[in-house]
Formats: structure tokens, C-alpha cells, sequence
């Protein structure tokens, strides 16, 4: 029973380790809103859907959303969840996000806050806490790479899910695969798209495929 339970408790972990830099995510026209939408699917059924939105604000500033509705039936395990994530943009780099959670087993926040000379980061999730101050510019982060594929030089992208970085390593021509603390999730693009994201898990995967 104890192996069980921890195993759903990284099921859940890993779909929210998205769930998400500015600098390379600039190519799209300053006065565009785009939008990217997914169909969430686990062992081929599909079990809801995320949508990411690009626009623009006022001078340099971008604001990037996240928005997921997802029921999941297994015979072990049930997931009914619903969550958003904002992340705004200034002069490429991160100035606040927020990540709402509302879910069959509680409703959760995370808040990443610049603050003048460092990051306010609280992340208080199911089965996950972090409270920290951050001095690094935070300049790319999970939701971002729903719009533009990393530069290959690029090593960490900040998650606003769980105020913490994955490790961002490219494996193959438009695949890369972000680490942290024993969770990876990969990442597929085609001609610059993002077409698929595998969140992979021992129970069983999350995939996300790109909607026409």
C-alpha cells in the first residue's frame, strides 16, 4: 500500500512539472496574441485538454498563460484537476507568475515575485513545498517553451509549478528532456513547434499532442 501511494504521489508530480525563455521566445510580431492548444491523453484515451496563450502588453512586456482541465480514471487512480498558470514578462525576464490549483485533493498556490534585487519564491503543492529567496534573473521557464524551441545553449528553465529549475538537456535534433529530483518530462518540437510533450512516469505517462 505504501509503495502505492507514492507512486500516485509521483503520477501527480509529474503531470504539474509542466504543467512553462522570454529571450528566445521574441520572434513572434510584438502585436500578436498566440495560441497554442493540447490535447492531454494517458495510455491513448484522452483525459482533457491545455491551452497556452502568448500576448503581448503594454511596451516590452509579455504575458504568458497556462490553462488545463483534466479527469483522470485509472483503477488506482483518480485525478480531477483544474489549474492555471500566469507568467508576465518584462524586458525578458521573469517579474511574477502565480500557479492556481484547484483538484480532488485540495486547491494549491505557488508564487514566484520579483522583488527589485531577488525572487519571493513559494510553492506550497500537493506533496511539495519550497520557500526561498532567488538572486538569479529568472529568464526562461516551462511555460515559454510552448512557443519557441531552447537555444541549444541553454541549461535550466525555471518551473513556476514548483518554484524550482529542471535541468534542460537537448538528447536530439528537436527533443530535449528537462530533470528534477528524479522527474523528466520531454519535450518535441517540429520546424520550431512544439508538437508533444511526454511527461514520463513508472505508472503510466502523460502525453500532451498539439491540436490542429
Amino acid at each position: 500500500m505504501l509503495l502505492r501511494r507514492s507512486g500516485l504521489r509521483c503520477l501527480w508530480l509529474w503531470f504539474f512539472g509542466l504543467a512553462v525563455s522570454a529571450g528566445w521566445a521574441r520572434a513572434a510580431p510584438p502585436d500578436s496574441t498566440e495560441t497554442r492548444r493540447y490535447a492531454v491523453e494517458v495510455a491513448g484515451i484522452r483525459v482533457g485538454t491545455l491551452t497556452a496563450v502568448r500576448q503581448p502588453q503594454a511596451g516590452s512586456a509579455v504575458l504568458y498563460t497556462l490553462v488545463s482541465d483534466v479527469k483522470v480514471n485509472l483503477l488506482v487512480y483518480r485525478l480531477v484537476v483544474y489549474y492555471k498558470v500566469t507568467s508576465l514578462f518584462r524586458e525578458g525576464m521573469l517579474f511574477e507568475s502565480t500557479v492556481q490549483v484547484r483538484s480532488n485533493r485540495g486547491d494549491f498556490t505557488s508564487r514566484t515575485e520579483w522583488k527589485g534585487d531577488h525572487y519571493d519564491i513559494v510553492a506550497e503543492q500537493y506533496g511539495h513545498s519550497r520557500r526561498v529567496r532567488e538572486a538569479r534573473r529568472i529568464d526562461a521557464t516551462l511555460s515559454t517553451l510552448y512557443f519557441a524551441e531552447p537555444p541549444g545553449e541553454r541549461k535550466q528553465v525555471f518551473s513556476e509549478y514548483f518554484g524550482d529549475y529542471f535541468a534542460l538537456t537537448a538528447v536530439a535534433k528537436g527533443r530535449y528532456l528537462t530533470r528534477l529530483a528524479g522527474r523528466e518530462d520531454e519535450y518535441r518540437y517540429e520546424n520550431g513547434q512544439l508538437t508533444r510533450v511526454v511527461k514520463k512516469n513508472s505508472l503510466k505517462n502523460f502525453v500532451m499532442r498539439r491540436l490542429p
